[in-house]
C-alpha cells in the first residue's frame, strides 16, 4: 500500500510540475503584452501584426528565464545546502563515527535517497564495527582464560614438594589446555577460510548415509565410554556436494549431542529424503537449551548457561563453522529443544546445487 501512495504521490508532483511550467510560461507572455504595451506607447505600434507578436514572444522568453533563473538560484542554495551535509556526514562516517543520522523527510527526490543511503550504510557499519569489538573481545577472553590456567599450573610445577599425583594432574591440566588453544586457533582459521571473499569448494556425488555411519563409527569411543546409544535411522541418499565439509557438520554435532547428553542417554540420528533434499536429524536427550540461547546458539563465540553445561569446555565456535557450511551448500539448520529434556538439531541440504561462491 505504502508503494502505490509513493508511486501515485509521484506522479501527482511530477504533474504539478508540469502545471507550474506553463503557469510560468502564460505569465511571462501576459506580462510580456503588458510591458510591449507600455513601450508601445512611448514609440507606437509596429504597423505588421507579425512584429508585434514576435516581439511579444522575445519579451515573454526573456522574462521566463529571468524567472527560471531566480527560481534555480533559490534551489541552488538548497542544494549546496544538501550537498554539504552529505559530504559532512561522508567525512564522519570516514573518520569512524557510525553515529550518523541524516534528517531525509525533509528532503525529496534524489537527495533523499542519497541521505537514506547514508543512514542505512551508517548503521551497518556501526553494527559491523560492534561485531568486531564483540569478537575481539571473545578472542581475547578465549585465549586469556587456558593461558591464566596454563601459566598458575606452570608456576605450582617449580615447587619442588610437590607430589608426583599432583604433578601429574597439573600436566594433564596444562595439556588440555594447550589442546583447547589449539582448538581454538584451527577453529578460527577454518572459519576465516569459509568466509573469505572467494571460497572456492569442489562438489562430489557420495552416499550420504555412508557418511553418517563413518561418522558415528568414527567416535564409537566417545559415546561408548559413555554408554550412550546411537540409533540409525537412514535412507540411502546420494548428494553433490563437498564431502570434507559436510563431514565436520555431522562431527560437530554429534560431538554437541555426545558431550551433553548425560551417561546411559540415547542419540538418534535420521536420514530422509524428499524431492528436493536431504534431511538430516540428529537427536540426544542431553540437557537441552532455553528458547533464549536457540535464537543465539549459532552466533560466534555464543555460550548458553554454563551452570547447565550446554557448552562448558568449547570457544563457542563449533555451531558457527556449522552454519556457515550449511550456508555454503545453500541449506537450512534449526534446533528445537526443551531445558532438561535434549535438543535435535535439523539440516535440509539440496541434493545438488551450485555453492555458494560470496
Amino acid at each position: 500500500m505504502k508503494k502505490i501512495l509513493k508511486i501515485l504521490w509521484k506522479i501527482v508532483r511530477e504533474i504539478l510540475q508540469t502545471i507550474s511550467i506553463f503557469a510560468v510560461l502564460g505569465a511571462s507572455w501576459t506580462a510580456a503584452t503588458y510591458v510591449t504595451r507600455f513601450v508601445y506607447n512611448w514609440t507606437g505600434t509596429p504597423k505588421w501584426d507579425y512584429v508585434v507578436h514576435l516581439l511579444d514572444l522575445f519579451v515573454g522568453v526573456i522574462i521566463f528565464f529571468l524567472c527560471m533563473l531566480i527560481v534555480g538560484m533559490f534551489f541552488k542554495n538548497r542544494q549546496i545546502a544538501m550537498l554539504t551535509a552529505i559530504t559532512d556526514a561522508m567525512r564522519r562516517i570516514s573518520q569512524g563515527d557510525f553515529n550518523v543520522k541524516m534528517d531525509d523527510q525533509k528532503w525529496r527526490g534524489e537527495f533523499k535517497m542519497i541521505a537514506s543511503s547514508i543512514n542505512d550504510m551508517a548503521g551497518e557499519l556501526g553494527r559491523m564495527e560492534s561485531m568486531r569489538q564483540d569478537f575481539i573481545s571473545n578472542v581475547s577472553h578465549e585465549i586469556q582464560s587456558p593461558l591464566t590456567s596454563i601459566r598458575g599450573f606452570a608456576r605450582a610445577l617449580r615447587n619442588p614438594r610437590l607430589t608426583e599425583e599432583k604433578r601429574a594432574r597439573y600436566l594433564e591440566i596444562i595439556e588440555g589446555e594447550s589442546r583447547r588453544l589449539s582448538q581454538l586457533s584451527d577453529n578460527l582459521l577454518k572459519l576465516s577460510s569459509l568466509e573469505g571473499d572467494q571460497p572456492v569448494f569442489e562438489r562430489a556425488r557420495y552416499r550420504l548415509d555412508g557418511q553418517l555411519r563413518e561418522v558415528v563409527l568414527a567416535n564409537e569411543p566417545q559415546w561408548l565410554a559413555k554408554r550412550i546409544q546411537v540409533d540409525l535411522d537412514l535412507a540411502e541418499v546420494q548428494i553433490e556436494a563437498t564431502e570434507d565439509l559436510l563431514n565436520q557438520v555431522w562431527t560437530n554435532l554429534l560431538h554437541n549431542s555426545i558431550k551433553f547428553t548425560p551417561e546411559d542417554g540415547i542419540i538418534t540420528i535420521v536420514l530422509k529424503a524428499d524431492q528436493d533434499e536431504a534431511e538430516v536429524t540428529i537427536t540426544d536427550t542431553g540437557v537441552g537449551m532455553t528458547e533464549s540461547d536457540q535464537l543465539h546458539i549459532f552466533e560466534r563465540f555464543y555460550k548458553a548457561d554454563k551452570s547447565r553445561n550446554r557448552a562448558a569446555g568449547g570457544s563457542g565456535l563449533g555451531l558457527s563453522i556449522v552454519k556457515r557450511i550449511v550456508d555454503i551448500h545453500q541449506g537450512r539448520i534449526a534446533v528445537q529443544s526443551e531445558l532438561g529434556k535434549g535438543s535435535t538439531f535439523t539440516v535440509k541440504v539440496p541434493y545438488k546445487r551450485s555453492l555458494d561462491t560470496k
